[in-house]
């Protein structure tokens, strides 16, 4: 997978590799910025397209292909 950069994950498509109660298709729709500017971005939120749910979950997690995928697959 591409190196990703964390401030440039907003609005990003991603597909679970495993749907958890059919969800499948997600977008980043925000980045949570940390309390210090100075501090690394550590956490994104993502959205379910179908339902609209919200979790939050560390933007590292993105990178692991075993869990994500980029783009709707």
């Amino acid at each position: 997978m591409n190196p990703l950069n964390p401030k440039k994950l907003h609005l990003t498509k991603w597909t679970a590799v495993t749907p958890v109660a059919k969800q499948k298709h997600f977008l980043v729709s925000r980045v949570i910025q940390p309390e210090l500017p100075t501090d690394p971005i550590e956490s994104v939120e993502i959205e379910a397209v179908f339902s609209k749910a919200t979790q939050i979950i560390p933007w590292r997690d993105l990178q692991d292909d075993s869990v994500w995928l980029q783009g709707w697959v």
